[in-house]
């Protein structure tokens, strides 16, 4: 999108009051039945879940890393002050689709079931989910968690993708069963205690926490590939259209590769 018609999208919406740009709507507004009512004017309002370690972490009090800095950027682009609001990461999605935030960057996976509820912009990174282990673990590969009578227990962050897809493939196949956690280093703990024989997590984060607690490894076998974009509500095609076509300049002109340079270095 070029940068006129982001201008244009943005006068738009300080016009009609309908988002990022505009005054509380009024209740009585027919485009405001899903309650449009937090977004206050001049700002942008980031849901994320600040444990998920490169991409946003609380350092100093604040929310910082690759997706704080994205969104910042974005809101840069757009003429407009970013607010981040640290939250559990199962109440996102909810939070984009209820109006009460403008979009969603929390390593998020673009993902059928969460289409449903949001949109999602151009893919900005590519995660990875990997599994980790004790370094004196019996589990070597992907392959120990699906050979026959596999019966084990994997910690996951609740509603993460690592908590979709090991429900689909181990839990619902009687494979093992899911231990839920709020946060990712909640499951690494339960992992160091022998409370879970593994753990399912994004690649980043998993690198972080192998380094702080010793006696944990990585396995070299990837669980899954996957694409991270930033969720935005179905009702507001106007900011949508703003915030898309703003990563897409930020993407084209390298700030995007930059800010993930910063923090994650290449292998």
């Amino acid at each position: 999108m070029k940068k006129s018609i982001t201008l244009l999208c943005i006068l738009a919406m300080v016009s009609t009051l309908a988002a990022c740009g505009g005054k509380p709507a009024d209740k009585d507004n027919s485009n405001n039945d899903r309650g449009f009512t937090t977004v206050v004017e001049g700002k942008l309002i980031m849901a994320t879940n600040a444990t998920f370690p490169p991409y946003e972490y609380i350092e100093g009090g604040e929310v910082t890393g690759i997706d704080a800095e994205i969104a910042s950027a974005i809101a840069d682009k757009l003429g407009l002050e970013l607010q981040i609001d640290d939250m559990g990461f199962e109440f996102i999605t909810g939070t984009i689709a209820s109006g009460k935030a403008d979009i969603g960057l929390a390593g998020m996976t673009v993902t059928p079931d969460r289409q449903e509820e949001v949109s999602f912009t151009v893919s900005y990174a590519t995660g990875v989910q990997v599994i980790i282990v004790t370094e004196d673990s019996p589990i070597v590969s992907l392959d120990d968690l699906f050979a026959e009578g596999a019966n084990h227990v994997i910690g996951v962050q609740r509603n993460t993708t690592g908590d979709l897809y090991t429900t689909d493939d181990i839990e619902k196949k009687g494979f093992g069963t899911i231990d839920r956690y709020s946060k990712g280093a909640e499951a690494v703990q339960a992992l160091k205690t022998g409370k879970v024989d593994c753990v399912v997590i994004d690649n980043e984060p998993a690198k972080a926490f192998v380094q702080e607690v010793e006696g944990l490894k990585i396995l070299e076998t990837e669980y899954v590939t996957e694409d991270y974009a930033i969720a935005m509500s179905k009702d507001n095609a106007e900011l949508y259209e703003a915030v898309n076509g703003a990563l897409k300049d930020l993407i084209d002109d390298g700030t995007i590769g930059k800010i993930i340079a910063k923090y994650i270095t290449a292998e």
